[in-house]
């Protein structure tokens, strides 16, 4: 088995373009049935964090695999990232172990490049907004620079990390300008893509129902921390997987009343947008990780990084 650490797993990181195909390529066979990613079991440890485990299986590339991730949302005043964790890679075939990697640089990047399918599929030229500065903010700039974004418009609540993000996007998002919003309804009134980083959790954080655009495409990473039901309720709203949107939906932990989802994300991708508002709740699947791990671990064993250990 080979084990690699953070910068193994950068140094061997696929480009944009191959992440966001590998994020489509999961999303579409989620929705056609042909991955296999069960909802995820969380357990809790103490209150506002949460482990979850993330099997998946796409018998097509014979690939197995399953991640281990908890997300605790006080970690940045520790100087810790939100989520941490590993992923495991094993051979579909024989069920062996073949990589182990540390899941935070996997976790942004699939996380961006799940929005990134959806954004080169259904955003148009209009401004696009991100609400928050913390662990995926980066991933999201970077990729929305990778697309040919030439701007986005940032909100947060600490201007000291929106300060960082925007020294970092000068070397980390070239070509990208970040454009410092005074409020969040500033941020969010003209845009016609909305992307939401808080943390989970939140509740007084919630956009009014009239602030978006009547056509905005948004796309909440934190749950219903930014984007609540009320909102949801006056758009098209789709999951990544729906099981799990509907296991997740029922304990009204996380998203309290939210309406139930009418469509798959990966359907979505290869169909005209719907008219009016859409909300696209991608809460993360083991699938997309999966494929993005056997990307990185392909890459890493061809350059000879990581340490190989027996079982």
């Amino acid at each position: 088995m080979r084990v690699l650490t953070d910068d193994d797993v950068r140094a061997a990181l696929p480009s944009w373009d191959e992440l966001l195909d590998l994020a489509e390529e999961a999303l579409v066979a989620l929705a056609e049935g042909r991955a296999e990613a069960p909802p995820k079991p969380a357990v809790h440890t103490a209150p506002g964090m949460f482990a979850n485990a993330m099997p998946a299986a796409h018998p097509e590339r014979n690939l197995l695999g399953c991640k281990w991730i908890s997300v605790v949302p006080d970690n940045p005043v520790r100087g810790l990232p939100t989520a941490t964790g590993v992923m495991i890679v094993n051979d579909g075939t024989t069920g062996e172990p073949t990589c182990l990697m540390p899941a935070t640089e996997l976790t942004a990047v699939r996380t961006a490049a799940v929005t990134g399918a959806c954004v080169r599929a259904l955003a148009g030229d209009d401004p696009i907004t991100y609400l928050g500065a913390g662990s995926q903010a980066r991933s999201h700039v970077a990729m929305l620079a990778a697309l040919g974004r030439r701007e986005v418009t940032v909100w947060a609540r600490r201007a000291s990390a929106l300060r960082e993000l925007t020294e970092w996007a000068r070397s980390g998002a070239p070509g990208l300008t970040i454009l410092s919003a005074s409020s969040r309804e500033a941020a969010v009134r003209d845009a016609g893509t909305i992307i939401t980083g808080l943390s989970i959790g939140l509740t007084d954080t919630r956009l009014p129902v009239t602030l978006p655009r009547s056509d905005a495409l948004m796309l909440p990473l934190d749950y219903a921390s930014s984007i609540g039901p009320d909102l949801a309720e006056t758009a098209t709203l789709a999951a990544d997987d729906m099981r799990q949107f509907e296991a997740v939906r029922a304990d009204r932990a996380k998203l309290g009343a939210y309406p139930r989802a009418t469509a798959w994300t990966g359907h979505l991708l290869g169909q005209s947008r719907p008219r009016g508002r859409v909300v696209i709740a991608n809460l993360g699947s083991g699938a997309s990780d999966l494929l993005v791990a056997d990307a990185i671990a392909t890459r890493a064993q061809s350059a000879g990084l990581g340490t190989e250990v027996a079982l």
